[in-house]
């Protein structure tokens, strides 16, 4: 099913490295700037195109401003480098889809080469993660009219990819039935624009800027994901869940749009002493108003967001957190 996987894994490599470059830049850019006895911790996101990106910036200066620790936000490859760079001791905070995460924590999938690993804890839910097939092309009505297209099926070993390869099976369609592109966010919506891929996957909280700024200048269509084909992939799956994208979410989409999600979640390296992760997540749920007036993604902040349909046990300082707000959490690593 896996097609190119040695060069999948040296793209991921590469895109780890290129993380932990730009954060080892961003902590001695920053060493000036921060009182000495105040820790760091860095917090890995994803593409600058994505909401992980300008999300994550929002919620990493609500953790300097309230935790008492310098959280730096730095661009990565997503779900899967940002897990693996807490393994490596390399960031302390991440950015993960609710899947990758399990796969992570059981070492399926993205990680059933890698095998598991259980060096992170959850912080919590964040918000929904939209599967979203987006083309510009009049003839590409369904998931079944992508064989035989050139299409951005996300970058190697990321989430995207999974929840792509998901939709595509559930349609009876595999990689080799179409022209797989590895791309990320940004490159997707330039190759779109410039008529080399037919359709993208891109997954993450609508709206979402690549999407945005490609329906504002060129115009774009997103495909239903409804039906018996959602239906069976919500039975094989059950991390995903069913979503509807409303009218307007996006500069010319009038109708609303069916398809699947995850859930955008913060995991912390296990390590982490339970007050400092007890003040992170305070940072977030103490201050969501706040947080949804400078993104939007804010609403969305809730306790029943943040525990529900977890894969991995949460941190004891994020437990503390929700059982004195009236929600209990699986802390034990036993019962996953």
């Amino acid at each position: 099913m896996v097609a190119n996987y040695e060069g999948e894994i040296i793209v991921n490599k590469l895109s780890r490295i290129l993380a932990i470059a730009s954060a080892a830049a961003l902590i001695a850019g920053s060493l000036s700037g921060c009182g000495a006895g105040k820790s760091r911790m860095m917090f890995g996101t994803g593409g600058t195109a994505g909401t992980y990106y300008s999300y994550g910036g929002v919620i990493a200066q609500y953790m300097t401003n309230y935790a008492d620790v310098k959280v730096t936000a730095v661009s990565t490859g997503g779900s899967k480098v940002n897990i693996q760079s807490i393994e490596d001791g390399d960031f302390q905070l991440g950015f993960t889809q609710s899947d990758v995460m399990a796969y992570a924590w059981s070492g399926t999938k993205s990680f059933e080469q890698d095998g598991p690993t259980h060096d992170f804890r959850v912080l919590g839910g964040l918000y929904a993660e939209t599967v979203q097939l987006i083309t510009m092309e009049d003839d590409i009505n369904s998931v079944e009219d992508l064989k035989g297209r050139s299409v951005s099926i996300g970058q190697a070993g990321s989430g995207v990819y999974f929840n792509a390869i998901d939709v595509l099976e559930a349609a009876g369609i595999t990689v080799d039935d179409i022209k797989p592109q590895y791309q990320s966010f940004e490159d997707s919506k330039e190759s779109l624009k410039d008529g080399k891929i037919d359709a993208a996957f891109i997954v993450a909280g609508a709206p979402t800027t690549a999407i945005t700024e490609l329906a504002t200048t060129n115009g774009v269509r997103l495909i239903n994901i409804d039906g018996a084909l959602r239906d069976e992939i919500l039975a094989e799956d059950p991390y995903y869940a069913p979503l509807e994208i409303p009218a307007d979410t996006y500069p010319g989409q009038t109708d609303p749009v069916e398809t699947i999600t995850v859930k955008a979640t913060v995991v912390v390296d296990a390590d982490v002493d339970d007050e400092t992760a007890y003040k992170l997540t305070a940072a977030i749920f103490d201050h969501k108003d706040d947080i949804a007036r400078e993104n939007a993604k804010g609403a969305e902040l809730s306790l029943e967001n943040a525990t529900e349909g977890m894969a991995a046990p949460f941190h004891p300082g994020a437990a503390k957190y929700y059982k004195e707000h009236g929600v209990s959490v699986e802390t034990d690593e036993n019962a996953f």
